[in-house]
Order: structure tokens, then C-alpha cells, then sequence
């Protein structure tokens, strides 16, 4: 076992990165922080380091357990980091996951039909049905 690691070799082996390449990128990009501070792909960690991983819209973080720079199986993940992750992260993400439809990406085009009747459903029910028997009630008062 490896006292430390290069970040962007630990990242890949510890299969947070699909590619070391891809690694790299984020810590170039300023999306890899430990202790609030951006990374090159060449600082090395120790174990006990907490690495935040921004994957929008999302902010990941691992306590890192154990320094290596080869990719290990997936079943030996849970010696390798702890997920010490905000669940109100989490929650973030489902939110996105559920409102992703009416937030389109800029250039994705039209919405297909498909899309549009998702739209309306999730709207419909939503935006509209709190006039049921508002106009009854407003009656009432006068």
C-alpha cells in the first residue's frame, strides 16, 4: 500500500473516472477540490484527505481510505474511499433528475411529442388544479 497517490490516477482507479484522461481534464478544470483548494493531476493525496468532486449538479465527496494508482474491482470499492457525501446533494440531483424535462438545454430543438405530453402532464396538475372551486368560494364571500 501506497503512502500517497497522483489525484487523477487515484480518481481513476477508485472508478469515479471512467478514463485517467478524463481525471485530468476535471482537475484541470477546477472541478477537483481538497480542502477548498483546485488541484492539479499531479498532487498527490494521503489517506484521510477529503476530495470534492463537482459533477453538476452535484458536488461529490470522498474521504480517501487508501492511496492507489491501479484500478481495482468494483466489490474492493469500499476499502479504497468513503462516501461522505451531503445528502442534501442528493436531493439536488433528484430534483434535477425530475424537472430536467422542463429545463431544456439550449439547441436541443423542439420538444417531441413525447416530450410535450410529459410537459403537460407534469404542469397540468400542478399550475391548474387550484382553481377547483375557487370561484365557489369566492361567491360565497360576497
Amino acid at each position: 500500500m501506497a503512502e500517497s497517490a497522483r489525484i487523477d490516477k487515484w480518481l481513476w482507479a477508485a472508478r469515479i473516472f471512467k478514463t485517467r484522461s478524463i481525471a485530468a481534464d476535471a482537475c484541470k478544470n477546477g472541478r477537483i477540490t481538497i480542502n477548498g483548494c483546485n488541484v492539479k493531476p499531479s498532487h498527490m493525496i494521503r489517506s484521510g484527505e477529503v476530495v470534492c468532486v463537482k459533477k453538476p449538479p452535484v458536488t461529490y465527496s470522498f474521504k480517501v481510505l487508501e492511496c492507489v494508482e491501479r484500478r481495482v474491482g468494483a466489490k474492493l470499492l469500499a476499502g479504497i474511499y468513503e462516501n461522505v457525501t451531503d445528502p442534501k446533494q442528493y436531493e439536488l440531483l433528484e430534483m434535477s433528475r425530475i424537472s430536467g424535462f422542463i429545463d431544456r438545454a439550449r439547441g436541443t430543438g423542439r420538444p417531441t411529442k413525447k416530450d410535450r405530453r410529459a410537459i403537460d402532464e407534469f404542469v397540468d396538475p400542478a399550475m391548474f388544479g387550484f382553481d377547483d372551486g375557487f370561484d365557489d368560494d369566492f361567491d360565497d364571500a360576497e
